[in-house]
């Protein structure tokens, strides 16, 4: 279609745990337009919670936050059975928090993206994603819910009279059922700067993105996610927005997104 876009650039913040990596959070914000925290229970504490709000506030970014389960050995990437009171009581609390925080810092938490497990177990689990939805739409009614393009959680958010945001992403590998392939399998990860920003450039102006078995998935989406640990990830940040402003894509916060 080749038409002009505007769309979203998030990343998950919050996370890092030396010197270096608040380094790279820090830097990567010049680049993105939304962020999504992680709410002290996979990673980070309300102290990271309170100084990443503070540093989105400086280069004015949506503010979101990124629960996930309470498993910090895996950063919260281990699925594990889960019961709709117990997800539901995570998604209340994370995000109550962050909600507090941002209050106080005089900002509104604009939207709620699953970490981890549970985004990936959300995305094909449709009891799973309405727990979620319903959590969400219970503490405030006007947070977008962001989940895989063509996943359960967007259909459980949409179901709950929740504004939805379709995500996508350069940096990793889709299956040809369109989840992502899974973080320990092999080409996983995606970090070659040429095709990360190809990957991109095809997801937004043609809604299509290679899976690796090489078969050609169709997905619109309205946010795209760069991760924060991925290698390079200030550079790919920056080439992406590069790619953005050469290919006449304006980047635009998931709140003012259409």
């Amino acid at each position: 279609m080749n038409q002009e876009r505007s769309i979203d650039l998030n990343c998950d913040l919050g996370e890092a745990a030396t010197p270096e990596q608040l380094d790279v959070e820090a830097r990567i914000m010049a680049y993105v337009t939304s962020v999504n925290i992680a709410c002290g229970v996979h990673a980070g504490d309300a102290a990271v919670m309170r100084s990443t709000v503070q540093l989105a506030r400086q280069h004015d970014l949506a503010i979101g936050a990124h629960p996930g389960l309470p498993d910090r050995d895996s950063g919260g990437r281990r699925e594990q059975p889960l019961s709709r009171s117990f997800v539901q009581d995570l998604i209340l609390a994370q995000v109550g928090e962050l909600m507090a925080i941002s209050q106080a810092e005089g900002l509104r938490l604009s939207h709620v993206k699953p970490h981890g497990a549970l985004y990936n177990m959300s995305a094909r689990d449709p009891a799973l994603a309405d727990a979620i939805a319903e959590a969400v739409a219970h503490i405030d009614p006007r947070l977008i819910l962001v989940g895989l393009a063509g996943s359960e959680l967007l259909a459980a958010g949409q179901a709950r009279g929740l504004a939805v945001a379709a995500e996508g992403f350069a940096d990793r590998a889709y299956q040809a059922d369109g989840r992502l392939v899974p973080r320990g399998q092999e080409g996983a990860l995606i970090h070659d700067e040429s095709t990360v920003v190809s990957r991109a450039h095809s997801l937004i102006h043609d809604d299509t993105i290679a899976a690796i078995d090489g078969s050609l998935l169709h997905l619109h989406i309205d946010t795209l996610c760069i991760h924060a640990d991925t290698p390079g990830a200030v550079r790919l940040a920056h080439a992406l927005r590069t790619m953005f402003d050469d290919g006449g894509i304006s980047a635009v916060r998931i709140d003012h997104a259409s």
